[in-house]
């Protein structure tokens, strides 16, 4: 029985076809040897393309041959065989550039326009925001005494907080609640028609009026009976804070439960839950321009976490008490607010250092003279009800980002501090900024069932509970419950605050007195009056900008709620739900001509 190892090996070799032998062979008879044929074709083929190199010439003069797409291939074959990689990239940058010369020559350019390309802007902003630079003057080009106001809710209790990832805007609520909202645009001029149509009927109905309040897309809720069910894939405790990843891919959000959850952006569906916090997670905040996330808890703790990969990264230890807030931008940082232990940290991730600034200062260091009224307000710069005492300052509990080195905090005893990374101090504190709650009745100072009249009763400040910045820019927003939204600059040198107004009206920019004037007399006169635009408590704020740039204004979104976003000290009067704010561009013949970086501003300063 023969095989493999028995057959010999001269008929182990593989045999050529008759098919091909005899082509072969067919093939040899008519051309020669194949060597002989390879030669002569070799021969032939360079006889040929001397006749077309030679007769070139001879063709019409006045029209130049192209050259065809594979003689093309074959001049940048041997063109690449002898040259380096640098020499490559410098042939191939110079014919970029002849092409674009090329289309010059036939459109045609105009030199300002150059100058002005918005492309050259947008990388000199791209550079300032590397560099982690104030920029953007935007304070003073926006309209906020003609804001326009719409309210919208669902059937829930105390909206929480707020994410935007725009047309879309997230919601979150102590009931367990999850909603996308939709934003409407904001209604467009009328275009201005050339010629006016005669003897024209008016119309038989008005046209319906713009959709101004936001539509409800998606609505997802959690059940707090499934607190024991670890498999359970939703919240089982309110939900305190969300975030929304600027890709529009991803929303996280974080609750009482100690869960971090994260989301699909597009239907809502859980795509992953974190529980290596071991308390209540209390702020969240991407960082800018990627899906890299900031998580802060009441363990004491700030975790980083890597979205795109849906992992756990590290943990910041550092703060003696629970953090509450969260900021981030564009560099791998961030800062915390740590409530009672009054410190605020600017954590630097990869150099795995932090920076500790110390609060716990009274309200009486930036106070004017002691002759200024309490009751009435200053103008020129100076600040409204100042209080004829200190308060000190218990809790941190809100801080934004200006830029990479300066931030905002936002305190209980209604202060708001300006910081710099290179000062272990506040810069500047703007004290009382949201005013004076009235003081107490004796039946409320008094737990006798008939309270002595002698009780006293002391005013005390309100909270700062909410903060927004546009992001490298001198705007500021804070929120509390005395019913106003105010509006704040930083100054050019980021060396103090500036009261700018309030959303919808009150106050306003005088821009020929170079100051700050008031159209009421005093903020409390406005509170007793009962004509406020915001009811309740201002739990979170959002802002982004219209247009390209913000050439279309501002839009503003808050979180109301009858309540604090953490508990139930004090009950408000208002609703609960959220508003939004539609900010109009000044005209302009109002706008002053200061707004790109490095630009000369109206006092004689310069940016960036």
């Amino acid at each position: 029985m023969s095989s493999f190892f028995t057959t010999p090996a001269s008929q182990k070799k593989r045999k050529r076809d008759d098919t091909t032998t005899s082509s072969f062979t067919k093939k040899n008879k008519l051309t020669g040897t194949g060597i002989n044929s390879k030669s002569s074709k070799s021969k032939a083929g360079k006889a040929q393309r001397d006749e077309s190199i030679s007769g070139s010439g001879s063709e019409d003069d006045g029209a130049p041959r192209k050259a065809s797409d594979e003689e093309q291939v074959l001049s940048s074959e041997s063109e690449s065989e002898d040259e380096t990689g640098a020499q490559r990239r410098l042939r191939l940058a110079e014919r970029y550039l002849e092409n674009i010369k090329g289309e010059v020559e036939t459109i045609g350019f105009d030199a300002e326009e150059v100058d002005r390309d918005l492309i050259a802007e947008r990388l000199k902003e791209d550079a300032a925001a590397t560099k982690g630079r104030l920029y953007r003057h935007i304070a003073s080009t926006l309209d906020f005494s003609a804001a326009s106001q719409t309210s919208f809710r669902a059937d829930a209790q105390t909206t929480t907080s707020i994410a935007i990832c725009p047309p879309y805007v997230y919601t979150v609520s102590k009931d367990i609640i999850l909603i996308k909202w939709e934003l409407a645009s904001p209604p467009k001029p009328p275009p201005l028609s050339k010629k006016k149509k005669r003897n024209k009927p008016p119309p038989k109905k008005p046209p319906p009026p713009p959709r101004r309040r936001p539509t409800k897309l998606i609505y997802t809720r959690g059940n707090c009976h499934e607190a024991r069910n670890s498999k359970y894939q939703h919240h089982t405790a309110p939900i305190l804070t969300v975030a929304a990843s600027s890709d529009g891919r991803f929303v996280a959000t974080g609750g009482a439960d100690k869960r971090l959850i994260i989301w699909s952006a597009a239907d809502l569906k859980p795509l992953r839950i974190f529980t290596q916090h071991r308390d209540a997670v209390t702020g969240l905040a991407f960082r800018k321009g990627t899906n890299h996330l900031y998580s802060c808890s009441k363990d004491r703790t700030i975790k980083t976490w890597s979205l795109d990969e849906l992992g756990y990264m590290e943990t910041l230890f550092g703060h003696q008490d629970e953090v509450v807030d969260v900021a981030a931008l564009s560099l791998e940082r961030c800062v915390s607010v740590g409530a009672r232990d009054r410190t605020a940290r600017l954590w630097k991730v990869v150099e795995e250092s932090q920076l500790v600034f110390r609060g716990g200062g009274t309200s009486e260091k930036r106070r004017p003279a002691s002759n200024h009224p309490s009751s009435s307000a200053m103008t020129n710069g100076n600040f409204p009800i100042i209080p004829t005492r200190s308060y000190v300052e218990g809790s941190i509990d809100r801080v934004v980002m200006i830029d990479e080195e300066t931030f905002i905090t936002g305190s209980d005893n209604g202060a708001l501090s300006l910081w710099s990374m290179h000062k272990k101090k506040p810069v500047f504190t703007i004290p009382v900024a949201h005013g004076l709650d009235p003081p107490l009745t004796p039946e409320e100072a008094s737990a006798e069932a008939v309270p002595d009249l002698k009780v006293p009763g002391e005013p005390q400040p309100r909270w700062i509970t909410a903060l927004a910045t546009v992001p490298y820019g001198d705007l500021v927003l804070s929120g509390s419950w005395d019913g106003w939204v105010r509006v704040w600059r930083v100054g050019d040198n980021k060396r103090r605050i500036e009261e700018v107004g309030v959303l919808g009206k009150g106050l306003a920019v005088d821009e020929a007195d170079g100051g700050i004037s008031r159209r009421e007399s005093s903020v409390t006169q406005v509170e007793d009056s009962g004509d406020v635009a915001v009811r309740g408590v201002i739990n979170d704020i959002e802002v982004f900008e219209r247009g390209d740039r913000g050439k279309d204004g501002l839009c503003v979104v808050l979180a109301t709620g009858k309540e604090h976003r953490f508990g139930r000290w004090k009950t408000h009067k208002g609703k609960n739900g959220a508003m939004v704010f539609e900010v109009p561009p000044k005209l302009a013949s109002e706008t002053p001509a200061a707004t790109a970086n490095g630009t000369k501003l109206p006092n004689g300063d310069t940016t960036g």
